[in-house]
């Protein structure tokens, strides 16, 4: 564990899932909004269960009896107030939205991670964007996830390894079966990792964030994961609806 770790343990999940769905620079989510919200619904989701404030009791959603301290007390009160539980992608559908999104960007800005700024269009502010301002969370998340599906890819730029002088005979490893550079075993993930690659993977972001990464492995990990379950389907239910949308 390196000292950039600490920075990235300190966020929750909807802050982790944001920070890497957004773009370093220009302060714009890598993915379309409402893929951006619906995931975010999730990540919810995802810390609330992690910290065992709810849990999946069949095919609903419940609040336990513990109350720890929390920063999604607001959703945990919805939760906890609803008089008939909802299952996760019910859930999910009445936690995407706009408000949630900048609430939890503005917790990163109070944190100096990200930089609220506002543009203006004809002197009214009519949109605002969230780049980065401290690096070291994200590359300490990047590194965690890295590390959890198969360890740090090559160093850019490195130069490949000499080939073997003609007619010098292979190493007795090599002879054996045993290739000569194996690759680095991935650790295994605690918890929180193992939710966030689940949700980045929902998103689609998994692959573009960390392109070396273990596919199958990612997949193992996500394997029957609740919360990114209920993402995904959400996210199937509105890309239909897209499609089935009558053209104008």
């Amino acid at each position: 564990m390196n000292a950039e770790t600490p920075k990235a343990a300190g966020l929750n999940l909807p802050q982790a899932f944001l920070l890497l769905a957004t773009n370093d620079q220009d302060g714009k989510p890598k993915v379309p909004m409402y893929a951006l919200r619906t995931t975010l619904a999730g990540a919810i989701l995802a810390e609330l269960e992690l910290i065992g404030a709810i849990g999946l009791e069949g095919k609903h959603v419940r609040a336990t009896g513990t109350a720890p301290q929390t920063d999604l007390q607001h959703e945990l009160e919805l939760i906890r107030g609803k008089s008939r539980p909802h299952t996760p992608k019910r859930w999910v559908s009445m936690l995407e939205g706009r408000a949630e999104v900048q609430r939890v960007y503005e917790g990163m800005a109070a944190l100096g991670i990200v930089e609220h700024v506002g543009e203006k269009h004809l002197g009214v502010f009519k949109s605002t964007r969230y780049p980065e301002k401290d690096h070291t969370p994200e590359a300490a998340l990047l590194e965690t996830i890295q590390t959890a599906l198969g360890g740090a890819p090559s160093e850019p730029g490195a130069a490949p390894a000499a080939a073997p002088d003609a007619g010098t005979p292979a190493t007795k490893s090599a002879d054996a079966g045993t290739p000569a550079a194996a690759k680095p075993e991935a650790e295994a993930p605690d918890a929180r990792t193992t939710a966030l690659i689940a949700l980045l993977q929902a998103a689609g972001l998994l692959g573009k964030l960390v392109p070396s990464a273990d596919k199958v492995r990612a997949s193992e990990l996500a394997k029957e994961y609740w919360p990114s379950h209920a993402v995904e389907d959400e996210l199937r239910m509105i890309r239909l609806a897209e499609e089935e949308e009558p053209g104008i």
